[in-house]
């Protein structure tokens, strides 16, 4: 992504390759050809059969068949876990996704930075939840369900990537969202990933923050799911952003598509936004089992570290990796680091100031709730502490999130007009 590529010349003059090749291409404009151009074609042609040989396509059959019940085959140094390891998933998402090089803004010169932008594994279904969700409804499809059920804030991205999936599958949605007693109270609009999920007919179940809070999201997915079962449904539920540990085996297989992403590159960092900790498991396990090498920074934007190293500790255990098995504890495979700011959800200035400088100084848009907190968060210790990561290659994992963006407008809007942007035009 981001290369200089090569035409491909209809005429055939040139290899018809994908391979980016970081030369001028001379295109044949008639029918003859000098002796330079013959050689330039032939010159080309070579270095195009030789990449193509060595690129990650070519080791693989082709692109994904869309909706696909696929075999899933663990990576081969995940035998440990054998026993745990799902048996199929659905082809939702578009993978790989790009991994690029980036130039963000305020970062220390001796710093080399990149991005991994799951948040082009789809359109709808854009971001990291599309990892998780290919195994949970292969699941529950496999077991007979015909709806299911999850559960997350008023914008959850989780839930309106799996009212997506789940209508591509032919299943049917039922979202429990968490909102202000005003939204709980009346339709919750139309705003986001809101607009999104009811789109494609999710059922919307509103509860307060204080319902949610004293309830707890379990036991609200239990009521929900007891109740449908009454009407003669059969629910599949599915935790707070799918991060249960079958979830997990997403950001898992994820590290197999980094591992030919980023050889030979030299990347000593990957720094991911965590909020539900399904991401954070699978790629901690992951990383530790392939032996990349790379240090995980988990950016905690909400809850406290300590809260993030028992449950991701949970999660790698139901997937089969305990202290016995791996022989590492939790807090030896993945750094998390506060950063959640003024709270779950909520911007802070700087926060969105930080991700308006980005988007104009690079063309990536982070997302308000995770990546865009995980980033800021990142950047103030990249300058209060260079000596850190003075010299080091980091990779930060973009997990989508871009229709939360829009529940953000208020704030957004005086910061752009400042800019003076924006005016009538003059029509002669």
């Amino acid at each position: 992504m981001l290369a200089l590529c090569a035409y491909t010349d209809p005429l055939g003059v040139i290899s018809s390759s994908t391979t980016s090749w970081p030369v001028r291409v001379i295109r044949a404009c008639s029918g003859r050809t000098t002796p330079a151009q013959t050689f330039v074609k032939s010159k080309l042609q070579q270095q195009a059969r030789a990449m193509a040989a060595h690129s990650p396509a070519a080791q693989q059959a082709g692109p994904r068949p869309m909706l696909q019940l696929e075999d899933y085959s663990f990576p081969r140094w995940a035998n440990a876990l054998s026993a745990h390891a799902p048996k199929h998933r659905y082809a939702l998402g578009i993978f790989p996704t790009p991994l690029h090089k980036w130039h963000p803004p305020g970062v220390p010169d001796n710093v080399e930075m990149y991005i991994k932008r799951d948040d082009l594994s789809g359109m709808q279904l854009s971001g990291n939840k599309v990892r998780k969700l290919e195994f949970l409804l292969a699941e529950a499809v496999a077991q007979g369900h015909d709806c299911v059920i999850t559960i997350g804030g008023i914008q959850s991205n989780h839930c309106r990537a799996t009212a997506v999936a789940a209508r591509y599958l032919g299943l049917d949605s039922h979202l429990i969202l968490r909102a202000s007693r005003e939204l709980a109270d009346s339709d919750p609009g139309l705003t986001g990933n809101l607009l999104l999920a009811r789109m494609v007919g999710a059922h919307i179940h509103t509860v307060t923050k204080e319902e949610y809070t004293r309830t707890g999201s379990e036991a609200l997915l239990q009521q929900l799911s007891e109740k449908l079962r009454r009407q003669g449904k059969k629910p599949y539920s599915i935790p707070v952003g799918g991060s249960n540990s079958l979830g997990s085996w997403g950001y898992l297989e994820a590290v197999r598509e980094l591992e030919t992403q980023v050889a030979n590159m030299g990347i000593t960092d990957i720094v991911l936004a965590c909020g539900s900790g399904g991401t954070a498991a699978g790629m901690a396990l992951g990383l530790h089992l392939s032996g990349l090498g790379c240090k995980l920074h988990a950016m905690g934007v909400c809850d406290d570290p300590d809260y993030f190293y028992n449950y991701l500790g949970g999660l790698l255990e139901g997937m089969g990796a305990t202290q016995e098995t791996i022989g590492i504890d939790t807090r030896d495979m993945v750094r998390v680091v506060q950063a959640k700011g003024a709270g779950y959800a909520i911007s802070r200035q700087q926060e969105l100031e930080t991700m308006q400088h980005v988007a104009q100084a690079t063309g990536v848009i982070l997302d308000p709730v995770y990546s865009g907190k995980a980033y800021h968060t990142l950047l103030e210790e990249m300058q209060q502490q260079p000596e850190q990561w003075n010299g080091r290659k980091v990779l930060f994992l973009h997990t989508g999130g871009l229709f939360g963006m829009y529940d953000k407008a208020s704030q957004l809007q005086p910061m752009l007009q400042k800019e003076n942007k924006a005016e009538r035009m003059h029509v002669s």
